[in-house]
């Protein structure tokens, strides 16, 4: 009998490798860059099982050279790299890693309406330069004002939820728009449910927290920065396609808002030519939102037991076409 194969695409925490070589041989790829479309076709084309991340786009081209594949694990809480209608309609069971990371995104998240509020990374750079050059002055780095502040949230899931949570340590007023109205989460922390326009006009910080579809690509564009008050700091957690990268540019250099702190960009990588580099109103982050070790060491091993769930055919604990289950007899 044929050992089942898995392709893992990117270096994980060694437990969660140990666990998958128990049910499968493990080829892991070796590089830090990604495999490329062409590298990621020939290492799967006789793979039963594939752990995946979010650099990796995962579609119709790439199921036609993996007859053999049963399930697709993706290394994130995000789907959109993965076309999840397609494997369905191939039988293949697709896992994900939610209820993890939002703790850990959301202080980050934090951590960047911070330092985007008080200027940290644009003095900290004035610092290094040697700018630094007398003791106090009082009209140097002025920055907003957190405390008491209004946050509107965009997006209230969890970790919509535990960044509004942290607005509220900071005696924050905490505003929403989500798809679904929440009033049990309204009663229970206070929070209150705006329309997207008033949310934009009165909310000193605006934090993203939707996925990304086709409806709320450039959720974010010209029309809404120029709702948003001049002294308003916009966050983006979610995915970068989700705001208007050139919109962006243009209201941060002509001071439409203050500032802005992204966690994500579109393009991911950022090009090291992009515009958005030279200013200093924005602060910048590679995609560490769930860059904890306690946490990625848990969506690897999440991902490993989704994944080896599916070789076995098992039910995974985290599934995001459930509704194929029946065909496999699950």
């Amino acid at each position: 009998m044929i050992n089942p194969r898995v392709f893992v695409s990117r270096k994980i925490f060694p437990e969660a490798l140990e666990l998958l070589s128990q049910v499968a041989e493990v080829d892991v790829w070796p590089d830090e860059l990604p495999p490329n479309p062409q590298e990621l076709g020939n290492k799967i084309a006789n793979a039963d099982g594939l752990l995946t991340t979010i650099m990796d786009r995962i579609d119709a081209s790439i199921l036609d050279r993996a007859p053999r594949l049963k399930v697709i694990s993706q290394l994130a809480v995000g789907l959109d790299n993965v076309d999840v209608e397609e494997a369905s309609r191939r039988g293949i069971l697709v896992g994900f890693t939610p209820g993890i990371l939002s703790k850990a995104t959301a202080d980050v998240g934090f951590a960047l309406l911070l330092s985007a509020a008080r200027r940290i990374g644009e003095s900290e750079r004035w610092v290094r330069a040697g700018g630094w050059e007398m003791s106090f002055h009082p009209m140097y780095w002025l920055g907003a004002e957190v405390n008491g502040a209004t946050l509107g949230i965009v997006g209230l899931g969890q970790i919509g939820l535990e960044m509004a949570k942290r607005g509220l340590g900071f005696d924050m007023r905490v505003i929403y728009h989500s798809r679904t109205r929440k009033p049990e989460l309204e009663e229970k922390y206070g929070l209150e449910y705006v329309p997207p326009q008033e949310l934009l006009s009165e909310s000193d910080f605006v934090s993203l927290h939707i996925p990304l579809t086709p409806e709320t690509r450039h959720f974010i564009s010209e029309p809404e920065l120029r709702m948003m008050k001049s002294t308003a700091i916009l966050i983006n957690l979610a995915r970068g396609p989700v705001v208007d990268t050139k919109a962006l540019y243009t209201a941060l250099s002509e001071k439409w808002i203050q500032a802005a702190a992204l966690d994500v960009t579109d393009p991911e990588p950022i090009s090291p030519d992009d515009p958005l580099l030279t200013l200093d109103n924005l602060v910048i982050t590679p995609h560490i939102g769930s860059a904890s070790v306690s946490t990625r060491r848990e969506m690897c091993m999440v991902a490993a037991r989704n994944l080896a769930a599916g070789i076995r055919g098992e039910k995974m604990e985290h599934c995001a076409n459930p509704e194929i289950y029946p065909s496999k007899g699950l």
